[in-house]
């Protein structure tokens, strides 16, 4: 069987085994019921739904004939390794630090990965989104989430 689509067939693939992995680590939870789902019951939802996504992409990927082959390019290493890094960064940093340090710090880190980084763009974005997940998370939800660093007190 040919790949007539690279791209498609790569991502379709990946999207495949994490759809799938996600509906499998969900089977160790409670379903509950449609009524009162479980914690399980929506990864497991969600799960099959990528798999299915994925299957459909892979399939067309095998199938439909494209001009090139849609090949895959090189590896972009740069924000591959800056995103990861500032998501483990950021993990970290938040009971460490709290919101209002490692938020922006994660938006900062993430926005340097691109070729078109501009300090005061990310600084604004990291202000309105700290803004806005402290309204939504810490003042609407109510999660306690650390806001300050625990050396600062309240």
């Amino acid at each position: 069987m040919k790949i007539k689509s690279e791209r498609d067939f790569w991502s379709g693939l990946m999207f495949l085994g994490v759809g799938l992995g996600f509906a499998w680590g969900a089977t160790f939870y409670s379903f509950g019921s449609s009524a009162r789902p479980g914690p399980g019951y929506f990864p497991f939802g969600l799960g099959i739904l990528l798999a299915l996504l994925g299957a459909f992409t892979l399939f067309e990927a095998l199938t439909i004939e494209t001009e090139d082959g849609e090949k895959i390019g090189a590896w972009a290493w740069k924000p591959l390794i800056w995103i990861t890094a500032s998501v483990a960064v950021f993990g970290y940093a938040l009971p460490r630090l709290g919101m209002v340090i490692s938020l922006p710090l994660l938006i900062v880190v993430a926005a340097s990965a691109g070729d078109e980084f501009k300090p005061k763009e990310a600084l604004v974005n990291a202000f309105i989104l700290t803004l806005g997940s402290w309204l939504i998370f810490i003042v609407g939800l109510k999660l306690t989430i650390p806001l300050w660093p625990p050396f600062l007190g309240r």
